[in-house]
């Protein structure tokens, strides 16, 4: 037995490898023996049929055209959803920019989600002191030492957006009488570990916010409101 053999190398695969290795180095062979290339058949990619050595290669250049077509278009996909957030934010930062109070600056974010993200379901948590704020189903005003807050502690901790399922407690203290509908969350600390409260974007759709997607969007957001509160 040889040494490739006892490796599970067979007769038949060194030769293939020995003949590969060749053409590799000596990509001008067919050039000298074209009616060699003429003769070679192959088969077919769906079965069936045989086909000329230079049928396989437009064949191949085309699926690794329609794969980089694809590609493309993916980035394409991926570039023009990128624009729509940015011009969503830019319209959401003028219209915080616009507000004179803390009461319009409330007015703009709850609008702003709504008409500009489709956020229907957004609930925003303030820590007293916030001033004086009418009452609204949008804001939700609860002391520092409120004990809603106590199931929030790690996400102010952690001081990021986190997306996914909320605990039934936690659905039911921002959304009411609507918690049951909500199938997904989107939870953001307002402020340094959440001083001055959380933002909560709810959904029907249980895959709208999902752990596995994207936070820097909400971040972004949250970063807004923050500032926009603090001046007001």
């Amino acid at each position: 037995m040889t040494t490739r053999e006892a490796r599970g190398i067979t007769a038949a695969q060194a030769e293939e490898e020995s003949v590969a290795r060749y053409l590799q180095h000596n990509p001008d062979f067919f050039e000298h023996h074209q009616p060699l290339l003429a003769r070679l058949r192959l088969p077919h990619a769906r079965g069936g049929t045989t086909i000329s050595l230079i049928e396989r290669q437009v064949e191949v250049l085309r699926e690794h055209q329609a794969a980089v077509e694809q590609k493309l278009a993916e980035f394409v996909k991926v570039a023009r959803s990128n624009d729509a957030v940015a011009e969503k934010i830019h319209r959401f930062t003028r219209r915080l920019l616009r507000a004179a109070s803390r009461t319009a600056t409330v007015e703009q974010i709850e609008a702003s989600l709504r008409e500009d993200f489709d956020a229907f379901n957004s609930v925003l948590v303030l820590v007293e002191p916030v001033g004086d704020l009418p009452a609204q189903r949008f804001v939700k005003v609860v002391p520092s030492d409120d004990a809603n807050l106590k199931s929030f502690e790690s996400l102010f901790t952690n001081g990021k957006p986190r997306c996914g399922q909320a605990r039934d407690s936690q659905r039911d203290f921002l959304f009411g009488s609507d918690a049951q509908d909500i199938g997904s969350v989107a939870l953001i600390p307002l402020g340094e570990k959440g001083s001055i409260g959380l933002l909560a974007l709810g959904s029907a759709d249980r895959d709208r916010f999902h752990p596995g997607m994207s936070t820097e969007f909400l971040a972004r957001v949250g970063d807004l409101i923050t500032d926009a509160l603090a001046r007001s």
